[in-house]
């Protein structure tokens, strides 16, 4: 039931749906652009009407009651980020503990305007064997989902690179466009 209401909630926003669930058992769906909240909410709806469990990374000081517990239900895995490089083992750590695992990751790392993309996502496809796949949330459009699996090379910076001139060449329009770059 809860599928068919996440499904009506995005046709009366007028969002498009361009595809299913993520094919891979553990995989990274990349959410670009990000510099809202609302990438969150728009995703959320989306993966839920598709019939996905999508997991996200939140502070976790946002996990207090009663918010917490409809974050948990919603896939939010609390990192402490006090801890620094410790963020990207501790999401290493859930995806290896579980059979399956989605998880959707905003390389931008923040909804602020920045250039530079973090590679953490690289560092969690190579370390567990999870497939990448590049996610939109056009609001221009109003298209929402992965487009194709993203062939990972050993240079970071080389596929952030590539990345970049992907989201690009789709010119995908973020809610806040002045806070979205996909300029190197």
């Amino acid at each position: 039931m809860w599928k068919l209401t996440c499904k009506l909630i995005l046709k009366m926003m007028g969002w498009k749906v361009l595809n299913g669930v993520a094919p891979s058992e553990k995989a990274i769906i990349i959410g670009v652009p990000h510099t809202s909240a609302w990438d969150f909410v728009i995703s959320y709806l989306y993966y839920t009407s598709v019939g996905g469990q999508a997991y996200i990374m939140i502070k976790k000081e946002f996990f207090a009651w009663p918010v917490g517990f409809f974050l948990k239900k919603m896939g939010g895995i609390p990192i402490d980020r006090s801890r620094g490089g410790t963020v990207t083992k501790q999401i290493i750590y859930e995806m290896n503990s579980r059979e399956t695992m989605h998880l959707a990751l905003t390389p931008e790392g923040t909804r602020k305007s920045t250039k530079k993309w973090k590679a953490g996502f690289h560092t969690i496809a190579k370390a567990t064997g999870a497939k990448v796949y590049l996610g939109l949330f056009d609001f221009g459009r109003k298209e929402i989902g992965w487009v194709e699996e993203f062939e990972l090379t050993d240079d970071s910076v080389a596929d952030i690179r590539r990345m970049k001139a992907w989201y690009r060449a789709r010119r995908v329009t973020a809610k806040h466009p002045e806070l979205y770059t996909a300029e190197d």
